[in-house]
């Protein structure tokens, strides 16, 4: 659940314009690396999603820090030895 919500919360960050090509961009501001750029507005905001979550289990795997978004935090703090 707490997946989905860190989806969804980001998704509400998206922003998307029209480009001179007629193709529509999408981003999600603070996500570094998440973007797409597809024919439709729905298509671009369906592949927006399917990067982020892309970008989500990259980055947990790779153990990177997850920016914290609307008070949800990815982020599992390691114990000490």
């Amino acid at each position: 659940m707490l997946l989905s919500e860190y989806i969804r919360a980001a998704m509400r960050r998206a922003r998307y314009e029209i480009l001179s090509d007629g193709t529509f961009y999408g981003e999600i501001p603070g996500l570094q690396g998440v973007y797409a750029n597809e024919p439709t507005l729905e298509a671009c905001r369906e592949t927006l999603q399917e990067v982020l979550e892309g970008w989500i289990v990259l980055g947990l795997r790779m153990g990177h820090y997850l920016p914290e978004i609307d008070g949800i935090s990815l982020n599992v703090e390691k114990e000490a030895v």
